[in-house]
C-alpha cells in the first residue's frame, strides 16, 4: 500500500536541490525545462491562429506587399 505525501517547496529550496545534482542530470533537468517552454510557446501560437481564417487572397495580398517592400530597399 502507499501512501501520497504532498510536499510545497519553495524557488530557493527547488534551486538549492537543483544544484546538489549531478552535472549530468543538471542537463537533462534543463532540456525538460526548454522542451515544456517550447511546447508551451508552442500551443500559444497555434491557439492565436485557431479561430482566424485566412483567405488565400489575403496571403497572397500579404506576400506580395512583402515582395513590393523588398524589391523597393534593393532598388533605393
Amino acid at each position: 500500500m502507499r501512501t501520497a505525501i504532498q510536499v510545497d517547496f519553495t524557488y530557493d529550496q527547488v534551486l538549492n536541490l537543483v544544484k546538489l545534482l549531478p552535472n549530468k542530470d543538471k542537463i537533462k533537468l534543463t532540456k525538460e525545462l526548454e522542451k515544456e517552454g517550447i511546447e508551451t510557446k508552442l500551443s500559444r501560437l497555434l491557439n492565436s491562429f485557431k479561430n482566424k481564417e485566412l483567405s488565400l487572397a489575403t496571403i497572397n495580398k500579404e506576400v506580395e506587399l512583402v515582395r513590393q517592400r523588398i524589391y523597393e530597399s534593393k532598388n533605393q
